[in-house]
């Protein structure tokens, strides 16, 4: 038999499973020029002690101004549109994402978000390892010609 917590005093009613509806994101975040962010799920709203999740949409044609997270972990699922990523120190670095792709950006990596798109929005679900919606933007002279970078599978290599 696995462990479990007792129940609280309301028996999970109020403190269980909590759904929060689209159009009920919270837009008073930190936000970095180019980008739109909404909290979903953060320790106000529902509680959360060990994370952050939101939505993301950047204008089509538009990027965002270079930044981190701090200490957080970030994931990115594309849900729509085409998201090219830049990171590294003068950002030199470069991929893209489409819909149905995960993005993964580790703690302190200096990157960009740019909508690889001319004429469609490009919309993500994010997701961050702490409650704490930490944005740090930075001021970057970006690469001229930042280098493709495919990812290999560590795990399900060729």
């Amino acid at each position: 038999m696995s462990e479990r917590n007792p129940p609280p005093p309301d028996g999970w009613k109020l403190s269980g499973v909590k759904v929060i509806p689209a159009g009920q994101l919270d837009d008073n975040t930190p936000q970095t020029p180019g980008m739109h962010r909404a909290a979903a799920i953060d320790f106000a709203r529902a509680g959360a002690k060990k994370l952050w999740a939101g939505t993301v949409h950047i204008h089509a044609n538009a990027k965002t101004g270079a930044h981190h997270h701090g200490p957080l972990e970030s994931v990115i699922y594309v849900v729509s549109g085409r998201a090219r990523m830049r990171w590294g120190e003068t950002l030199e670095f470069t991929a893209e994402a489409g819909p149905g792709d995960f993005i993964y950006v580790p703690p302190y990596v200096p990157h960009q978000e740019i909508n690889a798109s001319a004429d469609e929005v490009l919309s993500c679900v994010l997701v961050r390892s702490d409650n704490e919606a930490v944005v740090v933007n930075l001021d970057i002279e970006p690469a001229e010609r930042p280098e493709g970078v495919k990812w290999v599978d560590p795990i399900h290599r060729e």
